[in-house]
């Protein structure tokens, strides 16, 4: 009897999808408070995270405040850009500044 020769399956290839980085840039017209509700409403950040972010931004002129897909960082970052000015400040125009890197 003869015995038929053992089948290899291929697994497909797979690829996962470059990340990137949602970065938060510093400015003088939003104060620690605005950033840590705007973050906190955004993304979700804990009061005490999203300090730690506030006083980033503020040391360094940047924080990354997220790493996820190209799309979500779009998003994210038009978000930030939509969320307005800060009220506790009368020079506040409008919402913060952000850009997106690709993560490596």
């Amino acid at each position: 009897m003869a015995t038929a020769a053992p089948q290899t399956i291929e697994k497909p290839e797979v690829r996962i999808a470059p990340r990137w980085h949602v970065v938060l840039l510093n400015d003088d017209d939003h104060t620690y408070e605005y950033v840590v509700e705007m973050l906190g409403k955004i993304f979700n950040k804990t009061p005490e995270r999203a300090f730690l972010h506030a006083c980033e931004v503020d040391a360094t002129g940047r924080t990354i405040v997220d790493t996820t897909s190209k799309e979500r960082a779009e998003l994210k970052v038009e978000q930030i850009h939509a969320y307005g000015k800060d009220p506790r400040l009368p020079r506040s125009k409008g919402g913060m500044s952000a850009e997106m890197e690709p993560a490596e």
